[in-house]
């Protein structure tokens, strides 16, 4: 009872003093990577006052799935690639979705299973090899279960999968794991679903900021580059890679596969090698960002088809491992404050130390 009562103080907050934005057709990555982040329960009213209706999860954390249960937040859940091995075998996969699917459903709007994330980075070829069959095989058992038309299955891939990227109308896929991509990607046309990219133009700048005009990656004023192929012009870097990938898609035989991102960002801060990691620069990206996804902008090579994108990420992690710029992704410190300002003034509810008492401390 307490637990409600303090539960619907915070909806009347919410909506008495809050100014609510305009849904801002992104979705965005809920990593949770970190031992200071406010709970699911508390993340849910910060979405809601954004309006963002789309999430991504690494896992299929039942306390998150709980906390969005009724929420009109659709989900995207995560097999780790720990899992894969398991996922082969239909009868462990079908105990896996019936613990961490079926419970949540329909309460909770799961629309997406990734099955392993960023496979191909690894040199694990018995890992490489699993993909494809546990894909195929969380497919089946999804319908089995009657839940293959409501929940799609694919797995999200880094650029590296690329061998060639410019221009963009001759982007091709590593020839060394052809033999795991071109299956792949039949499959993808076979049941229909989309082909998910993590993509960072800041990895390109920060490797090369001598040959990377800033403006190309941070969506500015900028001469940009045409592709002599096509004579199509890009004016960004993302957009750029994103082509990149539907020509890879397409040398393989298919022009009916739709390419998503499930991930891109730009940190906010970085070791002092990492150029560009600034506060300023994640701002002008998200904030650009955010403009093209409102204008329902698509690529060059596609442009009636509005670019479908998850940023990364919602909150900065502080226990992720790496460079400093791992750790500085969010869009919000986990007190609820943005790291930046892009106009997202989210409304996160104070902690509770009493049904009565309200308090909010800064980590």
């Amino acid at each position: 009872m307490c637990n409600l009562l303090f539960y619907l103080l915070l909806m009347l907050c919410l909506d008495s003093g809050v100014h609510h934005v305009v849904g801002i057709g992104a979705g965005v990555n809920y990593g949770q990577i970190a031992n200071n982040l406010p709970s699911p329960s508390r993340v849910a009213i910060l979405l809601r006052s954004l309006n963002i209706s789309r999430v991504k999860l690494y896992d299929a954390d039942p306390s998150v799935l709980l906390a969005f249960s009724n929420s009109d937040v659709d989900f995207i859940i995560g097999l780790g690639n720990e899992y894969l091995e398991n996922m082969t075998d239909p009868l462990k996969a079908q105990a896996w979705i019936e613990q961490h699917v079926e419970p949540h459903l329909p309460q909770t709007r799961i629309t997406c299973i990734t099955v392993g994330n960023e496979v191909f980075n690894s040199n694990d070829s018995r890992l490489m090899s699993n993909l494809l069959p546990a894909m195929q095989t969380v497919y089946t058992t999804l319908g089995n279960l009657g839940l293959d038309k409501q929940v799609a299955v694919t797995s999200a891939h880094s650029l590296t999968i690329l061998g060639n990227s410019y221009p963009p109308s001759t982007g091709s896929f590593r020839q060394d794991l052809a033999e795991y991509l071109q299956p792949l990607v039949s499959f993808h046309a076979q049941i229909k679903s989309p082909f998910l990219i993590n993509a960072y133009p800041y990895f390109a700048y920060k490797d090369n900021p001598e040959q990377v005009p800033l403006e190309y990656v941070l969506f500015q004023p900028n001469q940009g580059m045409t592709d002599p192929n096509t004579n199509l012009h890009y004016d960004n870097m993302l957009f750029a890679q994103v082509d990149a990938v539907y020509s890879a898609i397409r040398a393989m035989g298919h022009t009916d596969i739709e390419v998503r991102i499930s991930e891109t960002g730009w940190p906010s801060k970085g070791d002092t090698n990492e150029a560009g990691a600034t506060p300023e620069n994640a701002g002008l990206y998200n904030g650009n960002l955010l403009r093209k996804i409102e204008e329902k902008q698509g690529t060059p090579a596609k442009p009636s088809i509005p670019i479908d994108i998850y940023v990364f990420a919602l909150f900065n992690e502080n226990l992720k491992p790496g460079p400093a710029s791992e750790r500085n992704y969010g869009l919000y410190y986990p007190d609820g404050i943005p790291v930046y300002n892009i106009g997202l003034q989210g409304y996160l509810p104070e902690l509770a130390m009493s049904s009565a008492t309200l308090i909010n401390v800064r980590p």
